[in-house]
């Protein structure tokens, strides 16, 4: 499927609309009888080697569930359950790409692996996926962007082309693409990455076991996306968090000196499950480091 370029790219989306205009009236009229779905993109095949990149880049194994959005002719799942052993689902509008897309899977030797359903990529179940791979135009990655940040963390989304405005990707890069599927498409292209984050926006309890015996602390969280940002007090002192990330289930955050300057830092590296965090907490104080257990239970959510 095609999308919008955020880098200026726009001179190399102009053959892609073009082409739309000119050659995708079959689609059209599919996107029309399909239960009024939304048009997420006109059908643009892509190159093997970026559906092999964004693989690659999602670290797709034989334990993933790969769900392509707007699966086109079923190229994606079908290299996902050849090349890596992987089970998926491609969800379509258009019947034609569809019945290519199944014909195409029982060539390849993987229609026990992967199968292709019609149904509106705005409404379908996507719970059983750990890897979500999409390519279709940005006004509609956007419009999922709130369904993908609610699937469950540790979940992979990769995306030919399109990002997800303020949901900065993990890992973003400009690939050369080398075995362009039409002479009029563009030489490079973009993939973007995330890992679907663990909500833990809010106040949360906390307790350290120190030599001295358990300490409590009170940790204050304030989410945007897989940034976090906040404050960790430990008795009368509050330390501001200035690099907190998540990374689905896991959590690391490091705060700043304290403001009288006395040289001491804190860095969290835990996980996230249901309502508690866990793992271990090192304190940096001049040249010295002590580190010890941590546990955390949320007290109040705050999105």
């Amino acid at each position: 499927m095609a999308g919008f370029f955020l880098h200026g790219e726009w001179m190399g989306f102009i053959p892609r609309i073009l082409s739309f205009v000119f050659l995708g009236l079959p689609f059209v009229a599919a996107c029309a009888t399909a239960r009024g779905a939304e048009i997420a993109a006109p059908y643009v095949p892509t190159a093997p080697s970026v559906v092999e990149r964004m693989l690659e880049i999602a670290q797709v194994g034989p334990q993933d569930f790969v769900i392509d959005l707007g699966s086109g002719d079923g190229r994606i799942n079908i290299t996902a359950a050849r090349q890596r052993g992987a089970r998926g689902l491609g969800i379509e509008i258009d019947r034609g790409l569809i019945a290519k897309a199944k014909a195409n899977a029982k060539a390849a030797g993987v229609a026990d692996r992967v199968s292709f359903v019609e149904d509106d990529l705005f409404t379908a179940d996507l719970s059983q996926a750990t890897v979500v791979t999409i390519y279709l135009l940005k006004r509609a990655t956007m419009k999922l962007q709130n369904r993908l940040f609610e699937l469950r963390p540790g979940t992979r989304i990769v995306s030919h082309a399109a990002s997800m405005g303020e949901w900065r990707a993990d890992h973003f890069e400009m690939l050369d693409v080398k075995d362009k599927v039409r002479p009029d498409a563009p030489g490079k292209t973009y993939i973007h990455y995330w890992v679907v984050p663990a909500k833990v926006g809010g106040h949360w309890r906390c307790s350290m076991n120190t030599p001295e015996g358990e300490q409590a602390c009170e940790l204050r969280l304030v989410q945007q996306f897989q940034v976090l940002s906040g404050s960790l007090r430990v008795g009368e002192q509050e330390y501001t968090i200035e690099d907190g990330k998540l990374d689905g289930n896991r959590i690391v955050l490091r705060t700043q000196e304290t403001a009288a300057g006395t040289g001491v830092r804190y860095q969290l590296f835990g996980e996230v499950a249901d309502a508690s965090i866990t793992g271990t907490l090192t304190i940096l104080d001049g040249g010295t480091e002590r580190t010890m257990r941590f546990v955390s239970s949320l007290q109040a959510v705050v999105r």
